[in-house]
């Protein structure tokens, strides 16, 4: 081709650069599109035509490069060069007080806050170099994420290039999807019989690490940028403000809805923010607080895990009516019967909910729920549907009392409720519910972990007829899982792996998993340090277990009765026939060092998952509830903790993260 023809090309792809540039910051950036959408596809049409024909001119940075690049097979991970703390929370004006009271004690002056909506989606870090957008990291754990930049590429007003800083940026913003793109998305796929997206942030995660570049640029995603991060070769912000007014002059999207002024300022403003969030185009879960003075944030320094200078602030939590359609009883493992209220389906606190657990026959009476009902439903901890109270005074008449069923409704068997006990329990030992339920926990990862072995798949099994309870699992072949919807054969070879990995778990986990009574993993974990394996413990005396320091007679009469069912025995042969030979766990010798120590774990951590960050505490010696109380010795908090973390502060229990937990363990 002639070189005349290549420099009018380059030529006329410099000017399309420019061209589109301006009119994507003028349709995205300032909502005031300069042509008409004709015009504006024809010039993208033409430079995808320059681009083919002289490839070797297109810019990496190119427009083109948001309808999608070609598809990856991973994403690399990527070390953030500032680690992406998350931020600690607060539930009320009082706490944001004191929080700006030890901000001022600490400066030694009063202080200019600024208030921003804390966007619901998925935090990104992006870097800058030369003026061009060269990386686009996930968070992951805070320390390192993954490099989503071919996917980030394809957010529409989100600029490639800044307008004039050629320095280095490092900022920190939230991916997000818009209401209206997530209600077109879900119609879409409501429409191809997909499943749908529980809420925007799900969605948003879930199209931002799409293998495929060309579905994400399909999925209407927006960001806001809120942090500057890292600044080399430009004068420093004085404030956040000024922070954000950089970024804003350099053509990036900044969260315009912010609040800036005293505490006293600020803490007038939480409740029109409350009404507010309704009204936005986008979905928030709270506010976040911020020291304005970027000299006193840097004085302020950080915690191991949050930044001393901001901080979150979660609305309440959302009430909202709807109606009661049904009310199910579910069958678990033990045989409980548990109410579970059918309800309208209705968005609460980001999601839809149409269903929520009544617990048992007591707390319906006692709030008097009905079917028909009109009902007020939250989500306790901003995390599970609760319904607050029934409205009676809505009723039409024809709401009957419940009344909690006496046989089960499973399999039909007589159920019975002891005296002194809430629950209703089913007393068929064979119950379908009760085999299928407790297959589903003996597989879970706190028991025998066996991955890719869920619901669906133990249901698909057990309608095969390929399995009747968890012994079976282990006899399992590749002729019985082939045939299979969806199983391929790279999935059951990753099964059957699993499955054997599983033979030789830790005694404690299988002791956990058998559903003994009162026998979970601390007190599994205590009898495997105590008895060499499970002939040791399957002979026991009562007199046996009740040596066994933190046994008491309860759990010791429930593993003697357990382990003298014949049916029960013969399980345990049937586990031994399929290989199953759990590893014995050995007493850590000298004074474990959280003997005594009282744990609650809440929200997620950053390297652990909740089951490994207990079973270490366990093994130290720890104990491991569910409830804060005063007899609570520490909370360990991950992101996005809840209503637990916030008790916690009010009876003044000492908070830790992850990494102060890992040093007391030490």
């Amino acid at each position: 081709m002639a070189d005349t023809d290549k420099v009018g090309a380059a030529a006329r792809l410099a000017s399309l650069y420019a061209e589109i540039e301006q009119l994507n910051q003028a349709y995205y950036d300032l909502d005031a599109p300069l042509v008409t959408d004709a015009e504006y596809d024809a010039k993208m049409r033409e430079l995808q035509q320059l681009e083919q024909a002289f490839p070797d001119l297109a810019r990496t940075d190119s427009p083109t490069r948001r309808v999608g690049g070609s598809r990856n097979e991973k994403f690399a991970p990527v070390t953030h060069e500032v680690p992406l703390l998350s931020l600690a929370n607060t539930f009320s004006g009082v706490e944001l007080r004191e929080f700006a009271a030890r901000c001022e004690k600490l400066a030694g002056k009063p202080l200019t806050y600024v208030l921003e909506p804390k966007i619901d989606g998925l935090t990104i870090a992006l870097t800058y170099e030369g003026g061009r957008l060269v990386q686009a990291a996930t968070r992951g754990n805070g320390v390192v994420g993954e490099n989503v930049l071919e996917n980030v590429l394809t957010i529409a007003g989100l600029p490639h290039r800044l307008k004039s800083f050629p320095g280095r940026l490092l900022v920190r913003g939230e991916v997000y999807m818009p209401k209206a793109a997530f209600a077109e998305l879900n119609e879409q796929r409501e429409e191809q019989g997909e499943t749908t997206f529980a809420n925007p942030r799900n969605a948003a995660a879930g199209s931002l690490r799409q293998l495929d570049a060309h579905v994400t640029a399909g999925r209407r995603l927006a960001v806001w940028l809120y942090d500057i991060l890292l600044l080399e070769g430009a004068v420093q912000p004085q404030t956040h403000q000024d922070a954000l007014k950089f970024l804003q002059e350099q053509g990036l999207p900044v969260i315009k809805e912010t609040v800036c002024g005293s505490i006293d300022t600020i803490v007038t403003e939480l409740e029109p923010w409350q009404q507010k969030r309704h009204t936005l185009s986008y979905d928030i879960d709270g506010l976040v607080l911020k020291v304005d003075d970027e000299q006193v944030r840097q004085e302020l320094g950080n915690t191991a895990k949050a930044p001393r200078a901001s901080i979150a602030y979660k609305f309440p939590a959302e009430a909202v009516e709807t109606t009661v359609l049904d009310i199910q009883v579910g069958v678990g493992r033990t045989g409980v019967l548990t109410p579970l209220a059918v309800l309208e389906p209705v968005w609460v606190a980001g999601s839809v909910i149409s269903k929520a657990t009544l617990h048992n026959e007591d707390n319906v009476a006692d709030k008097d729920i009905r079917v028909g009902d009109k009902v007020l439903l939250h989500k306790a901890g901003d995390v599970i549907p609760e319904i607050i109270r029934a409205l009676p005074e809505k009723r039409t008449g024809q709401e009957p009392p419940f009344v909690m069923p006496h046989t089960c409704p499973e399999c039909g068997s007589p159920a019975r409720r002891e005296e002194g006990q809430a629950a209703w329990r089913c007393l068929n030992q064979h119950c379908p519910a009760r085999l299928r339920e407790g297959i589903y926990h003996f597989v879970s990862r706190p028991a025998m972990n066996i991955e890719g072995l869920g619901p669906q798949l133990i249901n698909q099994l057990l309608a095969a007829g390929k399995i009747t309870d968890a012994a079976d699992i282990f006899t399992l072949t590749m002729d019985d899982l082939l045939p299979l919807p969806r199983m391929g054969q790279k999935s059951a070879e990753n099964l059957l792996n699993a499955i054997n990995v599983a033979r030789t778990r830790p005694l404690s986990a299988l002791l956990a998993a058998l559903g003994i009574p009162y026998v979970g993993s601390k007190a599994g974990q205590l009898l495997a340090e105590n008895f060499s394996d499970l002939a040791a413990i399957s002979n026991a005396t009562l007199d046996d277990l009740l040596a066994v320091d933190a046994i008491g007679g309860i759990i010791a009469e429930s593993v003697v009765k357990w382990f003298a069912e014949p049916e029960n025995r013969a399980f345990l042969n049937r586990l031994a026939a399929g290989g199953v030979k759990p590893e014995p766990v050995h007493k850590q010798s000298g004074a474990q060092p959280l003997a005594g120590q009282t744990f609650v774990l809440t929200g997620t951590l950053p390297t652990l998952t909740r089951a490994e960050a207990k079973a270490r505490l366990l093994a130290a010696g720890a104990n491991v509830t569910d409830s804060v109380s005063k007899k609570t010795s520490y909370v360990v908090a991950g992101e996005a903790a809840g209503s637990k973390l916030a008790k916690a502060e009010k009876l003044g229990i000492p908070i830790l993260d992850e990494a102060s937990m890992l040093a007391l363990l030490s």
